[in-house]
């Protein structure tokens, strides 16, 4: 292996192991390279800066990282970080893309223009049949289907779109989950492209599912709702594609169907109304993904600068275990950007903070102090 060949595998272990390290998550990992330049720098510079937060990480060692890299390997799957060439570009404009991701299959489909297809696990028959066929129609007029591989409509979905179509999974790229779509999703990782921003090995946890949503709907152009009920995972994916300035869908249902009422609910509240996949290509086709863009930042901190004792003191008295909106901080604060990036920055790797969507953040429970 030469030189430059041995640095790169050195610098992209690096860069899992602090993906990787507890606390660490993915504005976190941006802000702190921002701030050391390299991955190999941060690392150093994370005990220091856990200690400060009240805490020290946990970082995986080299040897973690390799294991990682020989199993994904050893899947016939491949690590995709966020600055590699062919990782995801609508994936990219996210404030909170994932640092890394594992992916089986063929990147290219998630290159093209994607629509996200989403809707209930306990979807009837006709909806599940709409989705089937809806799916393959875009999937016949140059889409891409994105979805979550889960019962009802997302499997209707896949199979429609077949193999044109790219799964978002909650675990690792070799959990199968549920496992009726064990199948299915083999398939799609020989056919289509399956996704997963756990590594691998992890099962799937009810906390998963959201960071799940937000890589569906940073994937696609638009988000499609076929029957859900109000506070499904559904609408959680809805939402997060108009926070991220992407378009929102929804077929309409009977009134009478609970399992309508989230989807009407949406159109009422401004989603458009979708009956065919003519009416999905004429919304997205005036689009260029090249030019979509998250919505800026409502503060720009630039790399994150050190802070003082007090500012962190006069910071951690606004912390509790409600979210609250960064830009909030700044100004009750009355600090600077930069010194507010710094000091939850420390208390995430300290592991006292959590990061939620919309930019917010908040003390962990029982770290309200």
């Amino acid at each position: 292996m030469s030189g430059v060949a041995t640095d790169r595998a050195t610098d992209r272990l690096d860069r899992l192991r602090l993906i990787r390290t507890l606390g660490v998550g993915p504005v976190t990992y941006r802000q702190l390279l921002a701030r050391f330049g390299t991955p190999a720098a941060a690392l150093d510079a994370l005990p220091d800066l856990a200690r400060r937060g009240g805490g020290r990480p946990v970082v995986p060692d080299a040897a973690t990282a390799a294991r990682e890299v020989e199993t994904v390997a050893r899947l016939g799957a491949r690590h995709l970080f966020l600055d590699d060439a062919d990782y995801p570009s609508l994936l990219a404009q996210l404030d909170d893309a994932p640092a890394v991701v594992t992916v089986r299959g063929d990147p290219t489909l998630a290159a093209r223009p994607a629509v996200a297809m989403v809707g209930a696990r306990n979807a009837s028959a006709a909806a599940c049949r709409f989705a089937r066929a809806l799916a393959h129609d875009l999937a016949a007029r140059g889409a891409t289907v994105v979805s979550g591989l889960a019962r009802g409509i997302d499997s209707a979905a896949h199979h429609g779109a077949m193999p044109a179509t790219v799964a978002v999974i909650a675990g690792g790229i070799d959990v199968v989950y549920p496992p009726e779509n064990a199948a299915l999703q083999d398939r799609i990782a020989a056919d289509g492209l399956l996704v997963a921003e756990m590594p691998p090995g992890v099962e799937p946890r009810a906390r998963h599912f959201p960071h799940r949503n937000r890589i569906i709907a940073g994937l696609s152009l638009g988000t499609l709702v076929v029957e859900a009920a109000p506070r499904s995972g559904s609408l959680i994916t809805a939402r997060l594609a108009g926070e991220a300035g992407r378009e929102v869908m929804a077929v309409p249902g009977h009134p009478s169907d609970p399992r309508a009422a989230g989807c009407n609910g949406l159109i009422r509240d401004g989603a458009t109304l979708v009956q065919d996949a003519d009416d999905v290509m004429e919304l997205l086709r005036p689009i260029d993904p090249r030019a979509v863009r998250a919505p800026a930042a409502r503060w720009d901190a630039g790399p994150p600068q050190d802070a003082t004792d007090a500012e962190r003191r006069r910071l951690a008295a606004l912390l509790g275990a409600v979210p609250v909106p960064v830009d909030e901080l700044v100004r009750q604060s009355g600090l600077a950007p930069s010194a507010v990036q710094i000091v939850l920055l420390e208390l995430e790797l300290a592991g006292r903070l959590e990061r939620h969507a919309g930019g917010r953040v908040s003390l962990h429970e029982g770290n309200d102090r």
